[in-house]
């Protein structure tokens, strides 16, 4: 084909596929004053390297986008990640968050939750509904979802070693609601790899808690085909101090080993790599930012294609949400925390996320207010609607700068995961420690920086006032754990206890074989078994990791 004819053919395929499914927003975009503003600028000569380089947006290698409209078609999903106190206090967090304009919810669970641990676990002391909402049983996951219909929205979970079991609990709740699973849009963020060396909520070892992430991916291949089974985490490892290039070697590193471990297990390419996901940190670097995402989409596709042999395009395209940076708010000066997430989240939607989280002004102190809240949500409604970016697609694309960074971190990133492979992969870098002490190493140098002040953080160490004035904020009542310790008991005392006893026995059977554990575990749940009882099972089979 020629390069003449590229442009037309993917005007006749691609994007003529996709009006015909999904209209644009409006008929014409225009700038104020009646100039049409057009859906994709190109150079005046399409040539070889362009093409191999960009290409056009939805089409192979997705420099610009996965979608051949992008926000033009629709805009990104606008989630706000909430989650605190109990479930009926989230819920109606979640439902005022719906009111305001959100377009997905967030789940944010409490560390106990996170870690597998019951509200009335010694382990679990201090931290009952502090970071995120607690989730104990089946009645919690109702309660949290109560009035929110499960078959119209999309709900992102940030769960991780014991995401089998929520994702259980979410599927049980819609069933109760009358929801086909079939139905069921959103995402378990189910990626333990990062736990390891950035976050640290890990139960289990590295090579069981693959095994747990295959089932999920072969179970939901089936049952809930529009649901996304994994979201491959950069953010946590941005957080941790990596680079930008390091955030993409090391979150595609870890999609490897996933791929790798479910076609090792038998599973077909096609059935599950198009579910997979990937949630990326937007930081302050606007520009550098946008080349991240670009680079990361077009690595990732030629992954797919070159070493998997992926030959479904939606199987080499790079999905991804994005949350801006919570590492880089600072507790001074809170309102410029504004400034700082409106320039991150713009460098997310100018690098073409599928959906987005904007943190609130006030999260370096505490769990954010309504008001607060409000701004981040009103923060992407403004970017949205009066900005023009989302009007054209991929609107930087031809920069010098952007083009040349977008193909340094690429490389550098390529480059990274080559050291990894080199080391045994993924599994034996963070046993070995390679990954951390990388991490550690860029977190180490950008402290040095910000202390020399050759890193200027505005507010925190230049730029500072005196006497400021503590804003108002939200607090946790420490009576919602005892609450939640009394409602969890009262679940107990009124569910079948033998049946809970006799499913747990069967998942401890099933767990100690090579049987999938979706089925034993929504079975175990629907029973009003814990969370803390499932894995504790769990636990005595595969034992705990041990950093």
């Amino acid at each position: 084909m020629t390069n003449g004819n590229s442009l037309s053919d993917w005007q006749k395929q691609e994007l003529a596929a996709s009006l015909n499914r999904f209209p644009e927003r409006k008929e014409s975009f225009t700038r104020h004053g009646g100039k049409e503003i057009a859906r994709l600028a190109l150079p005046e000569e399409l040539s070889e390297e362009y093409e191999q380089q960009l290409g056009f947006p939805g089409r192979y290698p997705f420099t610009r986008g996965v979608q051949p409209t992008m926000h033009r078609g629709r805009l990104w999903t606008m989630r706000q990640y909430a989650g605190f106190s109990n479930a009926a206090e989230s819920n109606l967090r979640y439902r005022y968050l719906l009111d305001q304009g959100t377009t997905g919810l967030s789940v944010a669970f409490d560390l106990p939750t996170q870690i597998g641990y019951d509200s009335d676990d010694p382990m679990a002391l201090g931290e009952v509904g502090k970071v995120g909402v607690a989730i104990d049983t089946l009645a919690d996951m109702e309660t949290l979802f109560q009035e929110i219909p499960l078959e119209k929205i999309s709900t992102s979970m940030t769960i991780n070693s014991p995401a089998i079991v929520l994702l259980a609990m979410y599927i049980a709740v819609a069933e109760k609601q009358g929801v086909a699973v079939d139905k069921l849009r959103g995402t378990i963020q189910n990626d333990v790899l990062k736990e390891y060396v950035a976050r640290g909520t890990y139960i289990f070892p590295p090579r069981p808690s693959l095994r747990l992430i295959t089932n999920i991916f072969q179970w939901c291949g089936t049952n809930t085909p529009l649901f996304n089974t994994i979201s491959i985490s950069g953010y946590h490892i941005r957080e941790a101090g990596s680079t930008a290039a390091q955030e993409v070697g090391l979150t595609l590193a870890n999609g490897i080993t996933y791929v790798q471990t479910a076609l090792d297990a038998g599973l077909e390419l096609d059935q599950f790599a198009r579910r997979l996901a990937f949630f990326f940190n937007a930081s302050s670097n606007l520009l550098e930012e946008v080349a991240k995402f670009r680079a990361a989409r077009r690595l990732w596709a030629r992954i797919m294609k070159n070493r998997f042999e992926a030959q479904n395009p939606a199987s080499q395209m790079l999905r991804f949400h994005t949350q801006t940076a919570g590492s880089s708010l600072t507790a001074q000066q809170i309102d410029n925390n504004i400034v700082r997430v409106t320039i991150q989240a713009l460098s997310a939607v100018l690098g073409g996320t599928q959906s987005l989280h904007t943190n609130s002004r006030d999260e370096a102190l505490g769990l954010p207010t309504e008001e607060s809240v409000r701004t981040a949500l009103r923060t992407q409604q403004i970017i949205a609607h009066e900005s023009g970016v989302a009007e054209t697609i991929d609107p930087l694309a031809g920069s010098y700068y952007i083009e040349q960074l977008t193909d340094q971190i690429e490389l550098e990133a390529e480059e990274l995961i080559a050291t990894i492979e080199d080391a045994g992969g993924v599994v034996a870098a963070i046993e070995n420690g390679l990954i951390k002490s990388r991490i550690e190493e860029s977190a180490y140098q950008y402290q040095l920086e910000v202390e020399a002040q050759e890193r200027i953080i505005v507010g925190l160490n230049d730029f500072q006032v005196e006497d400021e004035e503590r804003p108002a904020l939200l607090r946790v009542n420490p009576a919602v754990e005892d609450e939640q310790v009394k409602r969890l008991a009262e679940i107990r005392a009124g569910r079948d206890n033998n049946a809970v006893e006799r499913l747990l026995a069967e998942l401890q059977i099933a767990a100690e074989s090579d049987a999938n554990l979706m089925e034993p575990i929504l079975a175990a749940v629907r029973s009003y078994a814990s969370l803390g009882e499932i894995c504790r099972v769990l636990r005595d089979v595969f034992g705990e990791y041990r950093d």
